[in-house]
């Protein structure tokens, strides 16, 4: 890695997403002037990152078969696990000690500090209602703070960042942030960056704006299956699998954490491993039996992209349809829910019900025709009830 020297330079960065609030409190140490350049108003919770003391070092060392164990049933692939209390069951004495205590020990868990924070939309403006107020104590600027804690979405329904002082920068007297759904940025220029408002003159402008998340990669490559399909027009309305691993008319052709599969909702190294290892299964199942090809059936993926329509509008996810979980990011990218709410754990299980039904779902070489699967219906209270069935005992 090549770093950049920022220092004495007059800096813009253009996005405060979960890049963003990761670069721009170390741009701002060395920057003359750092102005950022926020469309999208966001959460964060303080990562707490720290050296790992021996005695912690030596706990991992000591668990590591039973933190992976942990880990692989959790439904986000994280090891730690979501309270059995619920938000209204508590005093409002008692709901701001435990949001405090989350919020000093920081990161991801934060969100998993009372049961429902996750699933129900009241208990969810409560957690949501903590953070802005945190912002606003930090944060000493009053219209600052205001432009700050604008924020359009249900507190987890994009992806959750953790930062390093990402608030406590905007202190700094050379930090200025921009509000660009009120001065919106018309034009890059020789100069910097053209707002409705004026110009601010840069010598580097930084852009933390996202990118084409699930699709692009694959879509990048000409994959052709069968009679010269193309992978591009079958996705021309929106990706679509079965499982997140197969596509149909790609007969032998698996997608590692593909659209339809927990993936980018989970601590990624724990779906990858799952992929990695049902593929390896399938391929050894393949050999065993002399079969030359697997492909998944029409009515199977169709089925599943139903299946991950109706798990997201139980969840929250529903309350942030501008995120590129939906693809809102790309200008022309068709909308839909690309990852599968549903939580590793119940994702896992279909899996692996589908893999003792000897692979039903697909189609297994030439003399089959493959049957289509129809994944469980699945629920709000069952979503709930998946989380507190998978939590950690460590």
């Amino acid at each position: 890695h090549e770093g950049v020297d920022f220092t004495g330079k007059r800096v813009g960065q253009i996005g405060t997403g979960s890049t963003g609030i990761q670069t721009i409190p170390i741009i701002a140490e060395t920057a003359s002037h750092l102005t950022v350049f926020q469309r999208s108003a966001n959460y964060s919770v303080p990562a707490t990152n720290r050296p790992l003391n021996a005695d912690f070092q030596k706990y991992l060392r000591g668990n590591y078969d039973d933190i992976k164990k942990m880990i692989q049933s959790n439904t986000n692939g994280h090891p730690f696990a979501f309270s059995d209390r619920k938000v209204f069951d508590v005093s409002d004495e008692e709901r701001e000690e435990i949001f405090e205590e989350a919020w000093t020990r920081g990161g991801l868990s934060f969100r998993g500090c009372f049961q429902d924070v996750a699933f129900d939309k009241k208990a969810n403006d409560l957690a949501a209602d903590f953070i802005k107020r945190k912002i606003r104590s930090i944060v000493k600027d009053a219209e600052t703070a205001k432009k700050l804690t604008d924020i359009d979405h249900a507190f987890g329904s994009k992806r959750p960042p953790i930062d390093t002082n990402y608030f406590e920068t905007f202190n700094r007297n050379n930090v200025t942030l921009v509000d660009v759904k009120s001065s919106p940025i018309e034009s890059i220029t020789p100069k910097g960056v053209k707002t409705k408002d004026g110009e601010y003159e840069v010598d580097i402008l930084v852009f933390a704006t996202g990118f084409d998340a699930m699709t692009k990669t694959l879509l990048n490559i000409d994959i052709q299956g069968r009679d010269g399909l193309k992978l591009r027009d079958v996705w021309e309305d929106g990706p679509k699998t079965f499982l997140g691993l197969q596509v149909a008319g790609f007969p032998n052709l698996f997608t590692i954490t593909g659209p339809g599969s927990p993936s980018v909702l989970c601590n990624m190294p724990v779906p990858i491993e799952q992929h990695v290892e049902w593929i390896q299964n399938c391929i050894s199942y393949m050999k065993k039996n002399k079969i030359s090809f697997i492909e998944a059936t029409e009515g199977s993926m169709e089925k599943w992209v139903e299946h991950i329509d109706e798990v997201v509008n139980e969840t929250l996810f529903i309350h942030a349809k501008n995120s590129w979980y939906y693809g809102a990011n790309i200008p022309g990218k068709p909308r839909g829910f690309m990852p599968y709410a549903g939580g590793m754990a119940r994702y896992r299980s279909i899996c692996n019900d589908v893999a003792n039904q000897n692979y039903v779902g697909f189609k297994l070489g030439d003399t089959d025709r493959g049957e289509t699967y129809t994944p469980p219906k699945i629920s709000v209270d069952i979503l709930v009830e998946d989380v507190m069935a998978n939590r950690p005992s460590i």
